[in-house]
């Protein structure tokens, strides 16, 4: 079998053969691995003549003169369509807002640029596509605040997190409106959440908020629902249901019971659910305009769920891609007869997807309306789970047989597997990005921003056959270009920002395009230091959000402290010598850290405990940064020691299961979170100030 053959065959399905690892060391993929991943692409790769076969289809779609669906193009900037036309054809634009544009393509073939940011529709020569025009940058935190050199702040939190009485055991969205409005009444612009994406109602032995079923949907659970519907029918509902102590019972817990909290809070909802369908709710309509409009993705995701539900009584697998095969098409006759058998279990769902969308609406109109020029920060996970609903849905867009994770590098010698799987990259052109689109509308349409985790994604992903080891992967390419501007076309429509987290191995030049886009990236203070020489303040960039520590790394009370080498030290994850060496580093950090925010003659004046002082000093000095916009983790503003999830970790760490120590409403009030925040506050006006 030729190698030589393989690999062309790799080039052209968007692998890279050759890469280069994160210690700049160049690497090549195995023929072994490159066969396997292409035949998770959908090109078999196991013989020369699978080879040949795959090499040829491959070739006669690239090389065909037919039209893709959607074509992306940039404001003022022509479009060459010499592949697909004659020079000089007539064409006719119709406009989104109902007008024509009668134009002809040039001696080169090129549309002229003078069709408007949009989503138009263009005919040429009896053939017709969608033409994406995106503009030149997305909305801008300046934009936002109306400012041209913003100095924003805001807090980011994880969800669950939050406390109010009343929770059931974990935060919802009435718990993130009381913190809204506090940190809004306080000058906050922004509050960046933790993912709220769909999980999967049956199993709540999942709960880690970036390995959803859907991208599409929202986790029902972290709803609120007597904002809604009521608090006579929370009360009813929870009379109904007996769940009254044991509701309380789950509040108190210190670490969030998840499976328990979880089985409680559906049992709620199915009690309200009852209520509602059998009364004369005024909401009835509501309801019904919010089915009608989420169309065929919110019906399928319904009947996953309810699919889900009677394999579960069951006790079968609720993997789809173990279901029985007239099952697996979303489209097969079965699936229509069992909808029509399981109306109500669908509509149940339906009624959870409505909640949630509602709770969310009001939270970010709360946001607003405390003051905050950006509000809500959702955040996009990179993948979903490939047995899970948007996979489901999205057969052709999504790839099952894939999963995404990274190589290996430094921190993990084995490499790292998410268990989550991406967008085929052939799929979203076939099908005109929907897949890409949809989710992007979905997770911008109740926030005032968007964190898009791991932003590479959007240019490359490293992809592992189901089963396999991380390292037995390779990156596969994406469309960026394509993928950027619609992603920029979609935060000017939707008014919103967009933030990338970019840290790890970040490919030459993604972040210079990310710039130009007003993409802001992301630096931790943790991170942003030259073997214990930490960044001063001037040298920080104006492109990138500034924080102190992410849900992944230690809190900077825990940093200090060495919270997170004691965790890998007592789990095992590390041996003796590598924790004596990796604390004596961490001293230096200390050190190294202490003498750059000591430059400030403002800190570490007070006689105060010297953790205070750091994470005072350190809030203080991010807030003098030339960073459009910096973002301070709750448990940095509390100072808690304990972070919320340890990377290579599952059931060993108590992972999105840590609370904050007191109700939403009252969190910003305890002197330490109040002094932080008027120091951050003082520390922007100071920095907008010189920065005029």
């Amino acid at each position: 079998m030729s190698d030589a053959q393989l690999e062309i065959l790799a080039s052209r399905a968007g692998l890279a053969v050759d890469w280069i690892d994160a210690n700049g060391r160049p690497q090549k993929v195995a023929p072994s691995v490159l066969r396997n991943v292409l035949t998770g692409l959908g090109h078999p790769a196991g013989s020369a003549q699978e080879i040949d076969a795959s090499l040829l289809e491959l070739q006669q779609v690239q090389q065909t003169r037919h039209l893709p669906p959607l074509i992306t193009a940039d404001v003022g900037v022509g479009l060459n369509l010499a592949h697909f036309f004659e020079p000089l054809t007539p064409c006719e634009i119709h406009l989104e807002d109902g007008s024509k544009l009668s134009l002809k393509l040039d001696a080169e073939a090129v549309l002229p640029g003078l069709i408007p940011v949009g989503y138009q529709h263009v005919e040429i020569d009896g053939q017709s596509f969608t033409l994406a025009v995106a503009p030149a940058r997305c909305y801008s935190v300046a934009d936002a605040v109306d400012s041209p050199i913003p100095r924003a702040w805001g807090l980011s939190v994880q969800l669950y997190a939050l406390r109010r009485a009343g929770d059931g055991g974990f935060g919802d969205t009435q718990a993130l409106e009381d913190l809204a409005r506090v940190a809004g009444e306080r000058g906050a612009d922004a509050l960046a959440i933790s993912p709220l994406h769909a999980m999967f109602a049956n199993d709540t032995q999942r709960y880690s908020p970036y390995s959803p079923s859907s991208r599409l949907f929202l986790n029902s659970l972290y709803c609120a629902p007597g904002a809604i519907l009521g608090e006579r029918a929370m009360r009813t509902a929870i009379d109904a249901t007996g769940l009254a102590a044991e509701l309380l019972r789950l509040q108190e817990l210190p670490l969030i019971d998840w499976p328990a909290a979880a089985e409680a809070k559906h049992r709620l909802l199915q009690a309200l659910y009852d209520g509602f369908v059998h009364g004369e709710h005024p909401l009835h309509a509501d309801f019904s305009s919010f089915r009608h409009a989420g169309g065929e993705a919110l019906e399928n995701h319904c009947r996953f769920e309810a699919i889900q539900e009677t394999r579960a009584a069951r006790g079968e697998s609720l993997d789809w891609r173990e279901w029985p095969p007239q099952w697996r098409n979303p489209r097969s006759a079965a699936l229509a007869e069992f909808a029509e058998e399981n109306a109500g279990r669908i509509g149940f769902f339906a009624f959870c997807q409505w909640l949630i969308t509602r709770c969310l609406e009001r939270a970010q109109a709360a946001a607003r309306s405390s003051g905050m020029g950006i509000g809500l920060i959702a955040d996009l996970a990179v993948g979903a789970d490939g047995g899970g609903s948007q996979a489901w849905s999205r057969q052709d867009e999504l790839l099952a047989s894939l999963t995404v994770g990274a190589p290996p590098d430094i921190l993990n010698r084995t490499g790292q597997g998410w268990g989550i799987s991406a967008f085929s990259p052939e799929g979203l052109v076939r099908n005109g990005f929907r897949a890409f689109i949809e989710m992007l509308r979905a997770n911008f349409a109740h926030a005032g921003g968007l964190r898009i985790d791991h932003v590479m994604g959007l240019q490359r992903l490293w992809v592992i056959p189901n089963g396999a080891s991380p390292a037995d992967g390779a990156y596969l390419y994406y469309p960026f270009d394509d993928l950027l501007r619609l992603l920029t076309l979609e935060s000017h429509r939707h008014q919103a920002i967009v933030l990338g987290e970019d840290l790890g191995t970040v490919p030459d030049g993604l972040r210079e395009k990310l710039s130009a886009r007003s993409i802001l990236g992301m630096r931790v203070l943790l991170f942003e230091q030259d073997n214990t020489h930490f960044k001063p303040i001037l040298d920080w960039p104006d492109n990138a959000l500034a924080t102190t520590s992410t849900h992944d790394l230690p809190t900077l009370n825990g940093w200090w402290h060495g919270r997170d080498i004691d965790w890998n030290a007592r789990l095992g994850l590390i041996d003796a010598s590598s924790e004596i060496e990796w604390r004596q580093h961490r001293e230096r950090e200390r050190e190294g850290l202490r003498r750059t925010l000591s430059q400030d003659p403002q800190n570490f004046r007070e006689e105060s405990h010297e953790t205070d002082q750091v994470l005072d000093a350190s809030v203080r000095f991010l807030g003098h940064t030339r960073a459009p916009l910096v973002l301070l983790p709750l448990e940095d503003a509390l100072g808690i020691e304990q972070q919320a999830n340890l990377p290579g970790t599952i059931d060993t760490h108590p992972n999105w299961s840590r609370r904050l120590p007191v109700t939403s409403e009252a969190l910003l009030d305890g002197p330490d979170a109040a002094r932080r925040l008027e120091l951050l506050a003082c520390a922007r006006l100071q920095a907008a100030e010189r920065d005029q």
